[in-house]
């Protein structure tokens, strides 16, 4: 009896199936069996889901030949489409944070490169998902100089204090995942390539060394990719340098907390407390135009006064993102910078009376605060400062742009470098000079300025001229270049004469720019003013 199964068994048939003669039968001849090869494994979880044919190879060019049938291979790729998914999501929310910043994610002093070292995370992914299947030499040395760059970077941030705290843990966070990404990404290149060697052994009977002319074409694009990448990153560790080296610059004044602790302001301030009498000076409270404080030289005009003997004594500030301050959370108004300079003044002890000088987009800030400070200011200069009417001009979405735009790329460090090296900017330069607007901090504040500009900022402003005391001694100065090349200007300055009803004076300086200190006309009518508020 012939058995089903092919088993040798008691009724005389071997483990091949075929019957033995039996009862005088004639033996049938049988197939001639094909022996199996040396090197023949039986089927894993390592192996291709179908095996090659018996006693042949598969042709080099077949897809079946490839490193996706090992489970290693395959694991790895399902890694990466993760750690994409992870820091697509993660390069979201950092993007949104620029303009709202959720809560416990607010950088004081990054700027923008937690975005940018995301950024190069995502596109490291991508390059490497696109081409998984085709490992090169080429792209494997780049993702192991790139990794290595990177763990330059985030010692860097790690190691300088002031670094450290001005990224905090979002900067930090990002750095350091961009930094074992690429260091994974180095081992998925050397996992790749070992098996698609294992693969092309097993199915073809020998490791492919040519390439088709789509597999060069790759290689080639890929590697374009990589060079342009680690160009990214140089450019990033350059510029963090050139940050670590600026975070030696000490500041003049104090940096003080505000806000529940989120973000420091640095106040300075220059003189004597009180007179030989015991009684209280006046302090005059500086109010920077769109520049630093020290770069746009309206503290160098205060410190003469000073010198000069028409005033006592002095305080300054830098607004959030300006100078030595940090970022203030977004979004932020002008508003809430007189309240963090509020609280400011109030930890360090400083108690006014005030005399507000304050210059362009710094008026709008200087207002508000009076409004807010009605019995302690005893006087208001507003030299050329913009009015809540035109305030439309520093909010417009092409600006915003512009300087979100500029913020993006600003880690890159283009400018910033170039003046470092082929023009001799310094340290100072770089902080508050004239190399200031370069940097991603100062863009941030520009930007968070320009976002809330004709909303928040506008409604603070208007509701702080019908708060106003009406007995604040004002004077308006204004530049003659403006007034005369701009109608709306003019009209403007005119209508802010109105902000009290103590007008002392209303001066027009025939030649002066828009920082009206900058002539000596200008000087000499803006000394002459503060001092007749300030004694008087």
């Amino acid at each position: 009896m012939v058995s089903l199964w092919g088993s040798k068994n008691g009724d005389g048939q071997d483990r091949s199936g075929t019957a033995t003669p039996q009862d005088g039968e004639p033996a049938e001849p049988s197939a001639p069996q094909q022996p199996r090869p040396e090197n023949h494994r039986e089927p894993n979880e390592r192996s291709r889901l179908l095996p090659p044919p018996q006693g042949g190879y598969l042709d080099p060019d077949d897809p079946a030949v490839s490193p996706y049938n090992l489970w290693s291979v395959r694991a790895l790729r399902y890694f990466e489409v993760l750690f994409l998914a992870i820091s697509f999501l993660w390069w979201v929310l950092l993007l949104v944070s620029i303009f709202v910043s959720p809560p416990m994610m607010h950088s004081r002093g990054s700027g923008f490169f937690d975005f940018s070292f995301t950024t190069l995370t995502v596109g490291s992914l991508l390059l490497a998902i696109l081409f998984f299947s085709i490992p090169s030499k080429a792209m494997e040395v780049s993702c192991l100089l790139i990794s290595v760059l990177l763990l330059v970077d985030m010692i860097l941030i790690l190691a300088v204090p002031r670094l450290r705290v001005e990224e905090g843990w979002v900067g930090i966070a990002s750095v350091v995942w961009a930094t074992v990404i690429a260091l994974f990404l180095v081992l998925t290149d050397r996992v790749v390539a070992w098996g698609k060697h294992e693969e092309e052994e097993r199915l073809t009977g020998r490791s492919e060394t040519r390439r088709t002319l789509r597999e060069w074409c790759a290689v080639l694009t890929s590697s374009i990719l990589q060079v342009v990448m680690i160009i990214v990153v140089i450019l990033l560790t350059a510029t963090l340098i050139l940050r670590a080296r600026d975070s030696s610059l000490a500041p003049p004044g104090e940096r003080i907390y505000v806000d529940g602790d989120k973000y420091q302001i640095h106040l300075a301030c220059v003189g004597n407390v009180t007179d030989t009498s015991g009684n209280r000076n006046p302090t005059v409270l500086v109010e920077a135009s769109e520049r630093p404080q020290e770069g746009s030289g309206l503290e160098r005009f205060a410190w003469n006064a000073y010198e000069n003997g028409t005033i006592d004594r002095y305080c300054y500030y830098d607004r959030p993102g300006f100078g030595w301050s940090d970022n203030a959370p977004s979004p932020h108004s002008a508003g809430m910078t007189a309240d963090a300079l509020s609280e400011a003044l109030a930890r360090a002890g400083e108690q006014g009376p005030w005399v507000l000088l304050s210059a362009g987009v710094g008026g709008i800030y200087s207002r508000i605060f009076s409004s807010r400070h009605l019995y302690d200011v005893r006087g208001l200069i507003l030299v050329d400062t913009l009015h809540e009417d035109l305030l439309y001009r520093i909010a417009s979405p092409n600006r915003g742009f512009i300087l979100w735009a500029r913020g993006i790329i600003s880690p890159l460090g283009f400018d910033r470098l170039a003046g470092a090296l082929f023009k001799g900017r310094s340290r100072e330069d770089r902080v508050y000079g004239r190399s200031a607007y370069q940097g991603g901090k100062y863009l941030k504040a520009k930007l968070q300025e320009n976002l809330v500009a004709n909303s928040l900022t506008k409604n603070e402003v208007s509701s702080a001229r019908n708060i106003q005391s009406k007995d604040t001694p004002l004077v308006v100065i204004s530049s003659g270049i403006k007034v005369r090349t701009d109608s709306d200007w003019e009209k403007k300055q005119q209508d802010l004469t109105t902000v009290t009803d103590k007008l002392v004076a209303w001066d027009v300086v025939n030649k002066a720019p828009h920082e009206v200190w900058q002539t000596l006309e200008g000087r000499e009518i803006m000394e002459q003013r503060l001092g007749e508020l300030y004694r008087g």
